[in-house]
């Protein structure tokens, strides 16, 4: 640490340790895209109003409780200063952690002697901190002659204003015995206005606030304070109290109550056992659920709409399949979307499909199979809560569309959840509860304390299963922690069984999670009908025709009952299948992709004998049709390769001549699934390294000698510095142009010189790079020494 006091930003934290820096850029991830160049960049960056704005909201209620004591001061401040302003039974301990933490996030600077905050703070901050006005001197500093004329005469001081004025009014307020005396002019109705005042925000409404007042004859509370000096007109029929007022008002209360803690949690013990195995059976539903969806889908994808998304007509039909409703429906498919096992197929005709990692993650254990499905919740960006409602063009806002990406989805999600994680094992919240704690620990962050928000990831975390009765579980904290959840949750689910229990009235029933290939086997034939400790599935017609058009046989689903229920199979399931299987594929349908028709026979015998037309499986199905075994693009494509003239038309004949949509197409770019992952350890280290070099080549250069530094160099002049530099093995000091237009000191180690270029190591960034030598701004040799 320096012995002088830091006299800027900059000073300041050239005094922090690099841990501390990696701690800064921790905390606040933007300061560091892309790496500053040094340290000087970097205080710039903590001052931008975005990025304090986004500090701020990291902030708890008593840090910023503390915050606004500092902001009470015009300019530096101190500790004891602080000290004075909170309740005395504040411990030390806690005020310097919270004024640590606002060093740590680079809000405020500099030792307890003298402590500065950020200026792009207090643009950010109420400009009344902790609900209090502006000191008087800064009020009557405003006020003309005949304005400030009656303050004189409030406070018995001579109503010609002298110069110096503005002093002497300041030296009354600061005298807290004087604004005692004042204050005891008051009576019950002028002491109820103050109060009202006081408790913030510190202005009051006065039709003709800039009016002499005579104390005699006011008739309105107000309009005596004014009188009495205890308010300043500031406005033509606006008062505000002044800062000494208001401070002598809350007496041993400056900042007004203290906010130390969160309101006390009102938790309800549900018990940690109860909550995970309550949790462990939701998961096995989840799983099953998912799958079905996802195997719907693959049957019968789903079209993607022109504006993107999944229309409500098949998200309905969807939930009813599922026999859940649209909202948990949504939730699944916005969960399979962003753990990647749904997409949209490429092409103008897309569709919704399961992708590749979905036959993946169906040959994974459950336990792996979930910990993706919650992990892919937790972090992604989209609000399925959103589905339903209307956006601003008064329009359906869509599932999987982009429509239901919010930045702060992923916040409020682990907020909430973290929250839950920090209660004593197998507590739960409220939705009430959780919001007035959230209040406290994040008040800046308002999407954060909205019922509806709150109310909904808990929902979503009790359909996961990550919560069981509105407790975390054991595998959810594991998920929130970053740990091996798959490896928690496998020691709650029960062992899979490999048998059922074929019931008299066609209802089978699973005593347990089914072992993998048996629970499909089930679902081929027979539909859940109910769930819980032993799934309960129904066995009809229609599910019997499933299995047979899936491609068993009457045999195989006999062999399936025989040797894999543990009761007998009912004479009414065998007579059932073979009764179906007797009737099944009596009927035949095929595909034709497309067809071809035309009046003149000739044309269509040549077609059909054409060599060229061979890969269109061509068919003759009447004198003057053809069917085709290509889509109708492919061949349009080969036939008019091939010399035909032929045109698409509509299902009622009409041609068909369009143009690609390419608003359609638009909406099909990839939506974000999650939000951008924070800075590892190291990625840190290396951008404080790359901070420090850049500071160092910063100060190398002011302290050279003029001679040895050329600014504002010409071509010539900076190619004979590099040559003398390659000569005698030199480190160079550049300044240098960016292609972005930012302004950039470099040190290099010269490699080679050619075409207008210089090929270097970029000692900074820690990498090689080429130069253009007309963006070099100015440059000089470095001393062999260092």
């Amino acid at each position: 640490m320096s012995s002088t006091r830091p006299r800027s930003l900059s000073d300041w934290l050239r005094t922090r340790s690099d841990e501390w820096l990696a701690g800064l850029l921790r905390a606040r991830p933007d300061l560091a895209v892309p790496v500053p160049a040094d340290v000087g960049v970097l205080a710039s960056r903590i001052g931008v109003r975005v990025s304090v704005g986004r500090a701020l909201e990291d902030l708890d209620a008593f840090s910023l409780q503390v915050l606004e004591g500092l902001l009470l001061s015009m300019g530096t401040s101190s500790y004891a200063e602080l000290r004075e302003l909170l309740d005395a039974d504040v411990p030390d301990e806690v005020i310097r952690s919270a004024l640590n933490r606002l060093r740590d996030l680079a809000v405020v600077w500099g030792e307890d002697d003298a402590v500065h905050v950020v200026g792009s703070v207090r643009d950010l901050s109420s400009p009344y901190p902790a609900g209090l006005g502006r000191p008087v001197a800064t009020l009557v500093a405003a006020l003309t002659d005949a304005q400030v004329a009656p303050v004189l005469g409030a406070l018995g001081l001579p109503e010609q204003r002298q110069p110096g004025a503005t002093d002497s009014i300041a030296r009354v307020y600061a005298d807290p015995g004087r604004v005692r005396v004042l204050l005891g002019t008051c009576g019950d109705s002028e002491r109820a206005a103050l109060a009202q005042l006081d408790a913030g925000p510190p202005l009051g409404q006065l039709p003709g606030a800039q009016r002499p007042v005579v104390v005699s004859e006011a008739t309105t509370p107000v309009r005596r304070l004014l009188g009495h000096g205890l308010l300043v007109s500031v406005g033509p029929e606006t008062v505000e109290l002044p800062r000494e007022v208001g401070l002598a008002l809350r007496g041993s209360h400056p900042l007004g109550p203290s906010v130390l803690s969160p309101p006390p949690l009102r938790s309800q013990d549900v018990g940690q056992s109860t909550v995970d195995k309550t949790a462990a059976g939701q998961v096995l539903t989840v799983l099953r659920q998912v799958e079905q969806l996802l195997e719907m889908l693959g049957i019968d994808g789903t079209p993607v709409l022109r504006s993107g998304g999944l229309g409500i007509r098949e998200l309905r039909r969807l939930a009813k399949a599922l026999d859940l409703d649209v909202q948990q429906t949504a939730v699944y498919l916005e969960v399979c979307g962003a753990a990647g096992l749904l997409d949209h197929s490429p092409g103008p005709d897309s569709h919704w499909l399961p992708t590749r990692a979905f036959d993946v993650w169906l040959a994974r254990a459950p336990e792996q199979r979930w910990a993706q499905l919650a992990s892919a919740w937790v972090e992604t960006t989209t609000w399925p809560g959103l589905v339903g409602k209307k956006d601003d063009r008064d329009k359906s806002i869509n599932v999987l569309s982009y429509d239901v990406n919010r930045s702060w989805a992923t916040t409020v999600r682990r907020r909430v959840l973290e929250l839950l994680a920090e209660l004593p094992p197998g507590s739960s919240l409220s939705a009430d509860a959780v919001v007035e704690q959230l209040a406290w620990r994040w008040p800046r962050r308002a999407f954060v304390q909205r019922l509806e928000l709150v109310g909904a990831a808990l929902a979503e975390g009790e359909q996961l299963g990550l919560l069981g009765r509105g407790a975390v579980s054991s595998a959810g904290g594991a998920v929130l922690s970053g740990g091996d959840a798959g490896a928690v949750l496998a020691g709650f689910l029960p062992e899979p069984v490999d048998h059922v229990l074929i019931q008299a009235d066609l209802t089978v029933v699973a005593p347990g999670p089914l072992e993998p290939a048996l629970a499909r086997e089930i679902a081929a034939v027979a539909d859940v009908e109910s769930s819980g400790g032993a799934t309960v599935y129904r066995i009809d017609e229609r599910t019997v025709r499933r299995a047979l058009d899936s491609g068993r046989t009457a045999a195989e689903l006999q062999e399936l009952f025989a040797t894999r229920s543990r009761t007998s199979v009912p004479q009414a399931l065998s007579y059932l299948v073979e009764d179906v299987a007797r009737r099944h594929g009596r009927l035949r349908a095929g595909t034709a992709t497309a067809y071809l028709r035309c009046d003149d026979e000739a044309l269509i015998a040549e077609l059909v004998a054409d060599r060229r037309t061979a890969a269109l499986r061509l068919r003759r199905i009447a004198p003057t049709v053809l069917a085709a075994g290509a889509a109708v693009k492919t061949l349009l494509d080969v036939l008019r390769g091939a010399g035909y003239a032929p045109v698409a038309e509509d299902p009622e004949g009409a041609v068909v001549l369009h143009r690609p949509d390419a608003k359609r197409l638009a909406g099909r770019a990839q939506r974000p699934r999650s939000g951008a992952s924070l800075p590892s350890h190291e990625q840190l280290v290396e951008a404080v390294r790359k901070i420090r070099a850049g500071d160092r080549a910063a100060r190398n250069a002011h302290r050279m000698p003029v001679g040895t530094r050329i600014p504002g160099v010409t071509t010539a002049a900076t190619l004979e510095l590099l040559q003398l530099a390659m000569a005698e093995d030199r480190q160079v000091w550049l300044g240098y142009v960016d292609a972005d237009g930012s302004a950039t000191q470099r040190i290099v180690d010269v490699v080679s010189l050619s075409g207008g270029f210089l090929q270097a190591y970029d000692l900074t960034a820690g990498a090689p790079r080429t130069f253009a030598l007309h963006r070099v701004t100015s440059a000089a040799l470095l001393d062999p020494a260092g």
